[in-house]
């Protein structure tokens, strides 16, 4: 999946007057009037700020059939923001002393490869450092319609190596979180679905919140659509064109803007998790770029240049689109999420912040600092 970061922004990003905040609001309006039609697939977006929504609107529709208006309450698959709220439930587990993160996964999956399962621990699944070999060309999906985790699992179990020795190197794995959330059925007794909704979701107020599975309903749920450049036209792209869009721990999680901001605020708050929850996953936990401050905690990536940390992760699958950037000191959030697939999100913040406060830095791919 496409991941993208923010680097350096000025602490003046926040020292707005209520009248700039309202002349900001239209120019966001605006601009994103310009790139989302009101016929077509779109996005929904939300801009927080010491507790306040200071913007929020959604723009397009659902699905282009029935033409019913995209809204705050409309479900989003949001892709590889799964990862964070997956992070967040194997934390808990830490906390409650059902493991440690140093522990090895061969403590989990004793059926596993020791040369692999011996030598990666909870904490290199985290932070993406592990090198286990992706799934993707090693599940045999022959009468397959929807892979989920264990089928992730299956197929990696008799594999000898790894990527590189863990914890030496960063690359970005959706295997590695698909493993976290088998860990986190196996210690909790439930399945994977139950456990969010009871220990995360329902605690965060995310009632609308759901992990996608063909056996169950998605209320307000919103359809994905690639972006055909051959017919220049929109085809739907979803859970029943992709096998492994259904995994469940690195991209499953169905929910709403207006769900996401609980998630946010209960983050902020450390009244649902505690701070050391959400210390330990918002901060660095491995470097990727010394130089340029850069690196990823557990679920989310992590920019500390300018003194001001950054906290931020992308998504992308079939068809949607997503992106969340937070400064947990200055209860900042922006989020978007989008059913279409062909509008970078990451260059669409940029310019709504540049429409704000244009004498603030670029934006720094994270691709360009791991190439």
């Amino acid at each position: 999946m496409k991941l993208i970061a923010l680097a350096a922004l000025f602490f003046c990003f926040f020292n707005l007057t209520i009248a700039q905040t309202s002349n900001a609001s239209d120019k966001i309006d605006s601009l994103l009037k310009s790139i989302y039609s009101d016929s077509l697939p779109g996005a929904s977006i939300a801009i927080i700020k010491d507790d306040k929504t200071v913007f929020q609107k959604s723009y397009g529709v659902i699905n282009t059939d029935t033409k019913q208006n995209l809204k705050a309450s409309s479900n989003f698959n949001i892709c590889s923001l799964t990862k964070q709220f997956t992070a967040v439930a194997v934390l808990q587990l830490e906390e409650k002393h059902k493991l440690s993160l140093g522990d090895k996964i061969s403590k989990f999956f004793p059926g596993m490869n020791k040369k692999v399962a011996d030598v990666i621990t909870v904490k290199e699944l985290l932070t993406h450092t592990s090198g286990i070999v992706d799934h993707y060309n090693y599940t045999n999906t022959t009468g397959m319609k929807h892979a989920h985790n264990i089928d992730v699992y299956n197929a990696i179990k008799n594999i000898d190596s790894t990527y590189f020795t863990p914890g030496t190197q960063f690359r970005y794995s959706n295997t590695a979180y698909c493993l976290l959330a088998l860990i986190i059925e196996r210690l909790s007794g439930e399945s994977y679905n139950k456990y969010m909704q009871e220990n995360i979701f329902k605690p965060a107020g995310m009632i609308h919140t759901i992990i996608w599975n063909e056996n169950v309903a998605i209320n307000n749920e919103v359809t994905g659509y690639d972006w055909d450049s051959t017919s220049h036209s929109f085809k739907i792209a979803g859970p029943d064109e992709s096998i492994f869009f259904s995994t469940e721990g690195d991209g499953g999680v169905y929910t709403s803007i207006n769900d996401y901001i609980k998630w946010f605020e209960a983050l902020q708050s450390n009244k649902i998790f505690s701070k050391g929850i959400t210390g330990k996953a918002r901060n660095m936990q491995f470097v990727i770029d010394k130089e340029k401050e850069v690196g990823y905690g557990f679920g989310w990536f992590i920019d500390k240049n300018d003194d001001v940390q950054k906290v931020y992760h992308s998504g992308s699958n079939g068809g949607f689109r997503t992106y969340s950037f937070t400064i947990p000191s200055e209860n900042f959030l922006i989020v978007i999420f989008s059913n279409r697939d062909d509008i970078d999100l990451e260059k669409l913040v940029e310019k709504i912040i540049q429409t704000q406060w244009p004498s603030l830095k670029p934006f720094t791919r994270i691709e360009d600092m791991t190439s």
